[in-house]
């Protein structure tokens, strides 16, 4: 079997970024915390990665399968207060937003204060599950996080993916339980 090719996003990749996210994340408790109602969850889930999307596109820190079928949303440490990309708050009504606070709330207190490369999106459309392309994707952050010589974190709210997670290198570092279970995780690159 051929290794997929991974590409690095571009402005033309987010209609599908977003629809293959959305899709992957129908079930995960974060997303399903900040978007509980099954009439709003594919609008609203849509904005919220359409958001990160538009937010790291320019940073070339998202790489895709298939332009998109399996994806993998990484942040750099950046210089200063880069919020580029809007406000998620124009996006989702206040409500949502309220929750949304909470959750990054508690990550924030959880994550550590050293730089590393954070990923903070992973997923891959369910059309397309079982193939090992978010490994793929992963490892092409991974890659850019050992460049530059720094660990790499993500959280996760769902336990099945932890052990998938520990399988592929990365350690718990730190859990909350408020606003839901959450654990967040450390890959050294060195």
């Amino acid at each position: 079997m051929t290794a997929p090719e991974i590409t690095v996003a571009t402005p033309a990749d987010r209609g599908r970024v977003v629809s293959s996210l959305v899709e992957a994340f129908t079930k995960d408790p974060i997303l399903r915390y900040f978007f509980p109602s099954e009439a709003t969850y594919p609008q609203y889930a849509a904005a919220f990665f359409g958001h990160f999307f538009d937010k790291q596109v320019h940073q070339k820190t998202i790489w895709t399968i298939e332009r998109g079928a399996s994806v993998a949303i990484w942040e750099p440490p950046r210089a200063g207060n880069d919020e580029s990309g809007g406000d998620l708050a124009d996006c989702l009504p206040a409500e949502v937003m309220t929750r949304v606070r909470a959750f990054r709330g508690a990550l924030h207190a959880a994550m550590p204060t050293a730089p590393s490369w954070y990923l903070g999106v992973l997923g891959t459309n369910p059309d397309y599950a079982g193939r090992r392309w978010g490994h793929a994707v992963m490892r092409a952050g991974l890659r850019g996080a050992a460049a530059a010589g720094l660990p790499a974190i993500l959280e996760t709210s769902n336990p099945e993916n932890v052990e998938v997670y520990r399988r592929a290198g990365w350690e718990v570092t730190d859990t909350f339980v408020e606003p839901l279970p959450t654990w967040v995780m450390r890959y050294s690159t060195h």
